[in-house]
């Protein structure tokens, strides 16, 4: 069988969002809680009268929110523009401040890290080390262990989820590592945070990052969970907001759009757990019943985080357009990493894996208003995208 090779004529009543690893859609919930600052609460919160002091306040209920529900310290939570800021945050100032001269990581990170990680070493400023990935993708853990009993002077910099395949990360066992060899781990969490309990006094973790709209908050903002025994230079200066640590004025609606974002996603985890994890089951196994000829990248029934199933559609002249038909049909769904559109280079996930080269990547990220009548409509669509190929 092949994917036919010409457009499929648009469905335009139909509109099935399967791209949320790529961002989500504000909850009302949230939208509501950050109206009242939208509207009435305009002060700056570094001013001191009391339209200064009321949002500072706001502000402060918003910290001390996210810090009750990552069981770390209000003083730990340094907010950002996204989650790209706090991992260039956790890594250039790890660099400037902290005395790092090796970084290890993998090559299938999220480029805010890998792109980081390169400049900071082809100035001179680091060693740059990969540890190896087993077949399916994941870390290869006495890789790590033994590049980190060669180096000393150690930032781990690996991601809790790949954000194209879904694999998830053992962070506790990372976290002993890095513990036992005296390493700094900074764990970028942006695809996972809302989606597990954290538990930062006890995982290990230096570093660790979020942004709202991966998890039905706003976009534009995000945060950094620094250990409090760490002491870090700012990359932004100008300013003495967030303890003299990030420059420039809040972004207030947002820092409380995302406390509220986080507080729902903690409230309702159990429950959103399980109505998406169920979607995902139910594609893999409409998938590999009825479409055999779609392969699936990395872990997606083993380690894997529950909201992502990355396709590997098979080698076909079509494959230039399939996002584009799967677009003009009224489904969004994506190639990789949303924040790499616009890319001819293709998947370096992909590229890493060094499997399913010649196929076509395409992936499904799942959320809570995700329905099973949506993936049988998508499913439906991907077999009309297939035909018998001539005897």
């Amino acid at each position: 069988m092949a994917i036919v090779p010409f457009t499929i004529k648009s469905n335009n009543n139909l509109k099935i969002y399967f791209d949320n690893a790529a961002t989500t859609p504000v909850d009302p919930e949230v939208f509501e809680a950050m109206l009242p600052i939208l509207k009435e609460d305009f002060g700056n919160p570094s001013s001191s009268h009391s339209h200064g002091r009321k949002v500072k306040a706001q502000l402060e209920i918003s910290r001390k929110t996210i810090a009750s529900l990552l069981n770390v310290t209000p003083g730990e939570i340094i907010f950002t523009s996204g989650g790209t800021e706090a991992d260039n945050m956790a890594l250039r100032s790890s660099v400037n401040t902290l005395g790092v001269k090796h970084i290890i990581t993998s090559p299938i990170e999220h480029h805010a890290v890998l792109h980081t990680a390169e400049e900071l070493a082809h100035k001179g400023k680091v060693e740059l080390h990969f540890v190896k990935l087993t077949e399916n993708g994941h870390v290869d853990l006495n890789s790590l262990e033994e590049l980190l009993k060669n180096h000393s002077n150690v930032l781990v910099s690996l991601m809790h989820a790949n954000n194209e395949i879904g694999n998830l990360l053992d962070v506790e066992k990372v976290g002993a590592l890095c513990k036992q060899y005296n390493a700094l781990f900074h764990c970028d969490t942006v695809q996972t945070m809302g989606h597990y309990p954290f538990d930062f006094q006890t995982m290990g973790i230096d570093f660790a990052v979020g942004a709202a709209h991966k998890f039905n908050g706003p976009k534009g903002v995000g945060f950094l969970y620094m250990n409090k025994r760490l002491k870090l230079q700012p990359i932004l200066t100008g300013g003495a907001q967030e303890r003299e640590l990030r420059g420039g004025t809040e972004n207030v609606y947002g820092i409380v759009g995302m406390a509220k974002a986080l507080e729902i996603c903690y409230r309702d985890m159990e429950k959103k757990q399980t109505h998406i994890k169920a979607l995902k089951q139910y594609v893999i196994d409409k998938i590999k019943a009825e479409l055999p000829e779609i392969k699936f990248n990395g872990d997606p029934e083993g380690r894997s985080l529950y909201t992502v199933l990355s396709l590997a559609f098979p080698p076909s002249v079509a494959n230039e357009m399939l996002l584009f038909n799967f677009d003009i049909q009224g489904i969004s769904v994506s190639g990789g990493s949303a924040c790499s559109s616009g890319s001819n280079a293709g998947s370096h996930v992909i590229r890493a894996l060094n499997k399913n080269l010649d196929c076509a990547p395409v992936r499904f990220s799942f959320g809570k208003y995700n329905t099973i009548e949506e993936a049988d409509q998508v499913l439906a669509f991907v077999k009309s995208m297939f035909v018998k190929a001539e005897a």
